[in-house]
């Protein structure tokens, strides 16, 4: 009975996650009552799994469910203290819990502990939160749903609102659920199936009532101003302000951002109520406690000249600061958590799109999925009356609860490179593999770039989902594909932050055997391509404004005189005087450039066998197979270099240990005393 219920409740979950029209990322909660054995007393008892403290639904597991005594739960309502002290009733649910008890209980268990019912599921469908947020909600619910769906006035979630809820499921037998004003939707049922139906019930009439009453344009008449440009020039003016509203929106501290150009972000912000409507903010807790109280909205034409878009920016963004500081302060008590930041989370730019940010990729593309939710919020109140969120102060109450502080407290420490975003020439094997794994593994979002678009795609998908790592291709020799994968790397993540110079060949002949084309195509793709990333991640790096790394993957050979290997030494030279070139120039921006100095990586190296290891080889006389260890035996340590030994020097140098470090080259070469640096 136990394994059914819970295997029932969490299939249930899933199938209502996986559908955004019935909830957002993380969003909503459910639960299932059934009977379990006391691990002490070996006797029955009445239990409840609930979903626990964060977790979303569409990947729910049984791990992610608290599990509680029901008849302890229930009697908490005997002492509960009232509403001025509900927030220790939180604390109490520990005490309710059965044996480890599983996930930690939210704010919400008891919602669904006090209600009378077996199945209990609230949600956050857009068609519910439309009649949520309606001025009239109220009658609205009536006549969307008659007795069958009751309505509940706004109440911050908590013990009170479980009460409540309770009071009306007892006091109307016939009714499947409630809409809860400014925020949900709550629904329950003897099965998990009719629990199921019955929510889903709810969200289908609300959509369908919202589409047979609501006017046709209620986000207003089009504004020519805001149409949104064509695809192309769209994206490319989107890819030259993520840097710059990267920068502004990390004036506290570094964000990773997201961009959504879809068809109704650019629709909301192509009519004329969008301003008013994005200043009365979102109302859902779960949407502004992802995205703030309101955004950030851009006011000049879709295609005003870039340096006066830039300009209002800064001086929106400024606004926007004291504007949020002087809303902390209206509403902030002594006893009130200090002040998170000031800067926005989402920042709406019309004809172009919709930046969203956070403390990682993920939290960034959830609060602009949450933001899309908010906007068809908007839609179905607007539609069918006129969009009332909850009003500030109950938005400042639930943003800067202490419930919320501590639940934030309990988040684990950062990795050294979260919230940094890295390119890497030349990912798509080899050494380039080896740092990008290295960077992801140390929390960094990363783009895999190759001129193999098979080699990106699979080692992108080595490293995890889209959140981690996406791949481009480049040719790095061609100016045009590398703006497109600088464009590419701050349309996926905001900006960039790392960029690694890895991509190259080696051409090891005699003077007399190397070919003008062997010389250009070694120069090409080892100086010209390095020259060529680091001048279009630069331009974004200082749009940026808070600096950055850029590490050129170079060569002892740079330094060390070796046979029979003119244009590949004479190449790597000029790399690494790039370096100091870079340095120099770019020190006033607080962009640091070093280089690493690998002796001759054999095994795990992207080069394929028979080309560049068998001309080494037979400049030296030994076997290919043998060329490693032949290299390890000349080093002073005796030892192989590995890609990941390259991959640890550029984590050393961009971590932070190294943040007074800009002009180093790090030899990483087990120890060749002819290519020591002078």
């Amino acid at each position: 009975m136990t394994d059914d219920t819970v295997r029932e409740l969490i299939a249930r979950s899933n199938r209502l996650g996986a559908d955004p029209r019935n909830t957002n990322y993380a969003g909503g909660n459910t639960s299932a009552e059934g009977t379990g054995i006391d691990p002490v007393t070996g006797e029955s008892v009445e239990l409840l799994w609930v979903k626990g403290s964060g977790g979303d639904l569409g990947t729910l597991t049984e791990a992610g469910l608290a599990v509680l005594r029901r008849d302890r739960l229930r009697a908490l309502a005997e002492v509960y203290p009232g509403v001025d002290r509900e927030d220790e009733m939180v604390a109490a649910f520990d005490y309710c819990l059965h044996g480890r008890g599983g996930a930690a209980p939210s704010i919400d268990t008891a919602m669904h502990g006090l209600v009378e019912a077996a199945h209990v599921d609230h949600l956050h469908p857009d068609s519910g939160i439309a009649l949520a947020t309606s001025a009239d909600g109220e009658k609205l619910t009536e006549q969307c749903f008659g007795a069958r769906v009751v309505w509940v006035p706004w109440r911050r979630p908590g013990f009170q609102l479980g009460l409540n809820i309770a009071a009306i499921r007892r006091e109307n037998p016939e009714a499947i659920g409630c809409i809860l004003g400014g925020h949900g939707i709550t629904a329950w049922g003897d099965s998990s199936a009719e629990c199921e139906a019955n929510s889903l019930e709810i969200i289908r009439t609300a959509t369908e009532f919202i589409e047979a009453n609501g006017r046709p344009e209620p986000f207003g008449p089009a504004v020519d101003r805001y149409t949104a440009l064509p695809a192309e020039q769209r994206r490319r003016r989107a890819a030259q302000l993520a840097p710059v509203i990267r920068g502004l929106a990390s004036t506290d501290r570094r964000q990773v951002g997201h961009f959504d150009d879809s068809d109704p972000v650019l629709d909301f912000l192509a009519h004329a109520e969008h301003p008013r409507l994005a200043t009365l903010g979102t109302s859902c807790p779960d949407h502004f406690l992802r995205t703030k109280i309101r955004p950030l909205v851009l006011d000049t034409a879709a295609d005003a000249p870039l340096d006066e878009v830039v300009l209002r920016l800064r001086e929106l963004h400024f606004a926007y600061r004291e504007d949020y500081a002087a809303y902390y302060y209206r509403h902030a008590t002594p006893d009130s958590p200090a002040m998170r930041g000031a800067d926005p989370a989402i920042v709406l730019v019309p004809g172009i799109g919709m930046f969203s940010f956070g403390r990682d990729k993920q939290t960034a593309r959830v609060a602009g999925e949450f933001y899309l939710n908010a906007i068809r919020v908007m839609r179905g109140a607007e539609a069918i009356s006129r969009y009332t969120p909850i009003d500030e102060a109950e938005k400042f109450r639930i943003e800067y609860w202490p419930l919320e502080e501590a639940k934030l407290a309990r988040m684990p420490e950062p990795k050294p490179l979260a919230t940094r975003i890295a390119l890497i020439a030349g990912a798509g094997s080899g050494i380039g593999r080896a740092i990008a794994a290295r960077l992801a593994a140390e929390g960094a979002c990363v783009v895999i770039a190759d001129r193999d678009a098979e080699a990106a795609a699979r080692v992108a998908g080595e490293l995890g989902s889209t959140d981690v790592a996406v791949p481009v291709t480049v040719d790095v020799t061609d100016p045009a594909t590398v703006r497109a994968a600088v464009d590419a790397t701050v349309l996926a993540f905001g900006g960039i932050d790392l960029v690694v110079n890895n991509a190259g060949l080696s051409i090891s002949k005699p003077l007399l055997d190397t070919t003008e084309d062997d010389w250009d195509r070694q120069h090409s793709v080892t100086a010209r391509g390095s020259f060529l990333v680091s001048r279009e991640v630069a331009r974004a790096m200082i749009a940026q404004d808070f600096g950055g790394d850029i590490v050129y993957i170079v060569s002892k050979n740079a330094v060390f005189a070796g046979p029979s290997n003119l244009a590949h030494s004479a190449a790597k030279a000029d790399q690494a005087h790039q370096v100091r070139l870079l340095a120099t120039e770019l020190g006033t921006y607080g962009i640091r450039v070093n280089g690493v100095n690998p002796d001759g990586v054999v095994r795990g190296s992207g080069l394929p066998a028979g080309g560049w290891r068998a001309q080494r080889a037979a400049v030296y006389g030994v076997e290919e197979q043998d060329l490693g260890a032949f290299y390890s035996q000349r080093t002073l340590l005796k030892r192989q270099v590995l890609p990941d030994h390259v991959a640890d020097a550029v984590f050393v140098l961009t971590a932070g240990a190294l943040s007074r470090t800009t002009g180093l080259h790090v030899p990483v070469d087990s120890g060749v005393a002819a290519a020591f640096l002078r």
